[in-house]
Formats: structure tokens, C-alpha cells, sequence
């Protein structure tokens, strides 16, 4: 089966803007004096310099960095677009604009630099690892009628109320311990007090008893 060709509208629109873009850029830095593939080089610096930051801030890096940069790169493609319509005599460049041109080499590579070496978030947080679940226990081995001990229970005086049996503490697994004490020790470091049942229980996202159980077990 053939694959039809389909022309977007926004992608031709993409690819006519950034054709002349990059014509500007070149034609800015040959009035500046950088001659030959050097001339070619700058567009192509100022371009990868934008894609590269775009794509910082959409994989959710450091914003604040990647704003910058993109901000810097795009001024430079906007200040070339204006540069060569006229308002700057490309025939006899101001020192500025040949100041700017010849610096730029170096502060596209320091922007590169941070953006790709840019530290990036933790997608981990603070989520509860996923533990197996515990195994069920082995079923006790039956006693015959003949040989099961009898126990004298002792008669339960009718006046006194039976007394309801406490429930068991669900068991919590080793490594869900651990992972509470890295939260309970983070919480500590920034407050400076110990952490609360409920606190923990809502970092950890487990019900209420089995947090008191992992609370019992920090202590």
C-alpha cells in the first residue's frame, strides 16, 4: 500500500519561515565579516540553540533555564529578521552588531552546555513501591479428635461482658519500612519536628492501620 502525501498547511507555513529566518541570520553574518561556512554556521547555532530549549521545557526541565535560552536565541533570530530589512546599513555595520556576531559563538556553546547537563526531575517522588503481595500461610497439618490437647476453659461469669477481641496489626513489609524512614527522616530535616500517623499516612498512601503499624515500628 502506497503512503499519500498530505500537505499541511502549518508545515509549509514552518518551513518557509524558518527558510528565510535562516537566509537573514546568514546574510547578517556576512555584513558582519564572517565569510564562507562561517556565515552558514551561525543560522544553523541560533536554530539548534531555540529546538534545543523548546525541547527542555517540554520534557518538563528547569524552566527557568530553558526560558532563558529560548528567549536569547529567539531574539537573535527576530533581531536578524529586522536587522536586514533595512533599518541597519549592512554595507557598513555598526561595532555593536559586529561585536554581537563574533561573541556569538561562545554564548551559543555555554547555552548548549547548561541545557543538555541540566539535572532532570526525579519522576519518582515520593511514590510507595510496588511490593508483592505476602505469600498466604501454610495450612496447619489436621489433629486427630484423639490426639487434640483439651484445655479447661474457665467459666465466664454471666455478669461480665465479653470484651471485644483486638484486631491484629496488618503486616508491613520490610521495604515499605524503609522507604517510611527516608520519609519520616526528609520530613525531620525540613521541619525539625518528628513526623505525625497522619502525615505519614498521607505520603504514603496506605490506610490508617497500617500506618499506625509503620508508625509503631519508627519509634
Amino acid at each position: 500500500m502506497t503512503r499519500q502525501l498530505r500537505f499541511d498547511a502549518v508545515l509549509i507555513q514552518a518551513v518557509i519561515a524558518g527558510a528565510l529566518s535562516f537566509a537573514h541570520l546568514h546574510d547578517l553574518a556576512a555584513a558582519a565579516g564572517q565569510s564562507g561556512w562561517k556565515a552558514w554556521a551561525y543560522p544553523v547555532s541560533v536554530d539548534l540553540l531555540l529546538v534545543a530549549a523548546w525541547r527542555r521545557l517540554r520534557t518538563g526541565g528547569s524552566s527557568r533555564l530553558a526560558w532563558s535560552w529560548f528567549l536569547i536565541a529567539l531574539v537573535a533570530s527576530l533581531g536578524a529578521n529586522v536587522a536586514t530589512a533595512g533599518f541597519l546599513d549592512l554595507a557598513h555595520p555598526p561595532a555593536w552588531l559586529r561585536f554581537g556576531i563574533a561573541g556569538w559563538p561562545a554564548l551559543a556553546f555555554l547555552g548548549g552546555t547548561l541545557l543538555a547537563h541540566a539535572p532532570s526531575p526525579d519522576p519518582a517522588g515520593d511514590r510507595v513501591p510496588v511490593l508483592p503481595a505476602p505469600a498466604a500461610p501454610a495450612p496447619e497439618p489436621d489433629i486427630e479428635p484423639e490426639q487434640a490437647p483439651q484445655s479447661i476453659a474457665p467459666a465466664a461469669d454471666e455478669d461480665t461482658p465479653a470484651l471485644p477481641a483486638a484486631d491484629p496489626a496488618p503486616p508491613v513489609p520490610a521495604a515499605l519500612v524503609d522507604h517510611a524512614r527516608k520519609v519520616a527522616d526528609d520530613h525531620h530535616a525540613r521541619t525539625g519536628s518528628r513526623i505525625d500517623t497522619d502525615t505519614l499516612r498521607a505520603r504514603l498512601g496506605v490506610p490508617a492501620p497500617m500506618a499506625d503499624a509503620i508508625a509503631a515500628q519508627l519509634t
